[in-house]
C-alpha cells in the first residue's frame, strides 16, 4: 500500500542534530573519548527542595487525574514571581497559561495567531523550534539576520516597509539560543514601537532568563512600557532549574492571546502532571539562591573554556548570559567541515552555526554542559588536533 505524507512534512527533514548524535554514536562505539559540547541540556541536578517536592506528591493518591490547564497556585507564582523579579504586574487567570515546557507554546503558537502564508519575521540564526512552528501554522519566515556588528540584534529598520505590512508575528529571544545576546530597555521599546506602527505581535523566548553573569540581569520584554499591549513572553523551567525532562513553562503577557492561546490548547491536551505543576511552584518561590549559585558554575565554565580556547589561538568572546559560547571559526572553514574536524580530531561535539539558519554560517554553538574538568580536556585535544591554524 502506498502512503503520501502531507506536504508539510517536506519541512521536516533529517536535522543536523541527529547527524550527529548517529556519528557521535558510531564514533564511541569505536572507542573514542567523546566530549559532547552540543545540545543545551543541563547536566546538572535540580535544587533538592525540588525533588523533595516531586518525591512527595508522587506518593499521594490523588495526584494522578488530568490538570487540564495550570491550577490557579502555579498562575498565583507566575504572577508573584513577575511582581518579585520584574516589576510587571499580571491578573493570574487572564495574563498567564500553562505550557509544557517553551518548546510546546514556540511550536504552537504560530497557529493562534498566523493563517496560511502569513509573514513571521524570525531571528537568523535563531532556535529550531521557531522554524518548525513557523512550518506547522504554514506561514511564511523572514528571517531577521543576527550580525555582530549590530550586537547580534535584529536591525528592524532593515526589514522592508511591505514585508513589515504583511507580518503577523516577530519571534525575540534574548539571551538567546544559539546567539546569547542580550536586549536593553532602548532597544525594547524600539521594538514596542515598531509593533505598534505595524500592528505585529510579538513573542519573546525568554527561556534563559535566570543564566546571566556578573549582574547583567536579562530584561523582561513585559517590564517595556506598552510591551503587554503588542506581545507576551514564554519562559521554562529546563535550564533556569535543571527540570528539562519535566516539560513544563509558561506564557504570559497580552489577555487577548492568552486567551486564545489557551482555546488552543485545551484541544491539545490535558495539561501538566500536578506534582510537577507543584515542584515548578517551589521554584518559583525559593529558587533565588539555587539560580545564584548556579550562575556560579556556569560562569566558572565560560571563563575556563573562553580564556582556554583564546590561549590556543582560537579567538571568541565572552557572553554576558546563557548557557553557549557562539564562536567564530578560524577562516578557510564551512561551520559543518569545522564542527566534523573538531569530533575527528579532537573528539568534542559542537553545533555547526548553519544549523541555526543561513546567517550561522562561520560560527559553531559551544553548549557550556560539562564540568571544569572535562572542559580543560577539550581545550587540551582541540589544542592537539591543530585545526586553529
Amino acid at each position: 500500500m502506498n502512503i503520501t505524507l502531507a506536504n508539510r512534512m517536506n519541512s521536516f527533514q533529517p536535522s543536523i542534530f541527529s547527524e550527529l548524535a548517529l556519528y557521535k554514536k558510531q564514533k564511541l562505539a569505536e572507542g573514542a573519548p567523546i566530549i559532547d559540547l552540543s545540545i543545551g541540556s543541563p547536566d546538572l541536578p535540580p535544587p533538592s527542595f525540588i525533588t523533595r517536592t516531586l518525591s512527595e506528591e508522587v506518593l499521594k493518591p490523588n495526584q494522578y487525574g488530568y490538570t487540564m490547564t495550570g491550577t490557579k497556585e502555579f498562575h498565583d507564582a507566575v504572577t508573584a514571581f513577575y511582581k518579585k523579579h520584574h516589576q510587571v504586574d499580571l491578573t493570574d487567570n487572564q495574563e498567564v497559561t500553562l505550557v509544557m515546557g517553551s518548546q510546546d507554546g514556540l511550536v504552537h503558537f504560530p497557529m493562534v495567531v498566523a493563517n496560511p502564508g502569513d509573514m513571521i519575521l524570525v531571528p537568523d540564526p535563531g532556535y529550531t523550534a521557531y522554524t518548525a512552528g513557523i512550518a506547522m501554522a504554514d506561514a511564511k519566515p523572514f528571517l531577521m539576520p543576527l550580525k555582530k556588528e549590530n550586537h547580534f540584534l535584529p536591525d528592524l529598520s532593515a526589514i522592508p516597509e511591505q514585508i513589515a505590512k504583511q507580518a503577523k508575528l516577530m519571534i525575540l529571544n534574548f539571551p538567546g539560543n544559539p546567539v546569547p545576546a542580550l536586549a536593553d530597555r532602548e532597544y525594547f521599546a524600539e521594538v514596542v514601537a515598531f509593533a505598534k506602527k505595524h500592528h505585529i505581535l510579538v513573542l519573546h523566548d525568554f527561556a534563559y532568563s535566570e543564566l546571566y553573569f556578573e549582574g547583567k540581569k536579562p530584561i523582561s520584554f513585559l517590564s517595556i512600557d506598552g510591551a503587554k499591549d503588542v506581545g507576551v513572553e514564554i519562559s521554562s523551567f529546563s535550564k533556569n532549574y535543571n527540570l528539562a525532562g519535566s516539560r513544563i513553562g509558561y506564557v504570559a503577557g497580552k489577555k487577548e492571546i492568552i486567551q486564545a492561546f489557551n482555546r488552543l490548547k485545551s484541544n491539545l491536551d490535558y495539561g501538566v502532571f500536578l506534582p510537577i505543576q507543584k515542584a515548578a511552584i517551589q521554584a518559583l518561590k525559593n529558587g533565588e539562591e539555587f539560580c545564584q549559585s548556579s550562575r556560579k558554575v556556569y560562569e566558572e565554565r565560560r571563563d575556563l573554556l573562553v580564556n582556554g580556547l583564546n590561549e590556543i589561538g582560537w579567538e571568541v568572546k565572552k557572553p554576558d548570559a546563557g548557557m553557549f559560547i557562539w564562536a567564530e571559526i578560524p577562516k578557510g572553514w564551512t561551520s559543518l567541515d569545522f564542527t566534523y574536524a573538531l569530533i575527528d580530531k579532537a573528539n568534542v561535539v559542537v553545533i555547526p552555526g548553519q544549523a541555526f539558519g543561513p546567517n550561522g554560517e562561520g560560527f559553531v554553538r559551544i553548549a557550556l554542559v560539562q564540568d571544569v574538568q572535562l572542559l580543560r580536556k577539550a581545550i587540551a585535544s582541540i589544542k592537539a588536533a591543530n585545526i586553529l591554524a
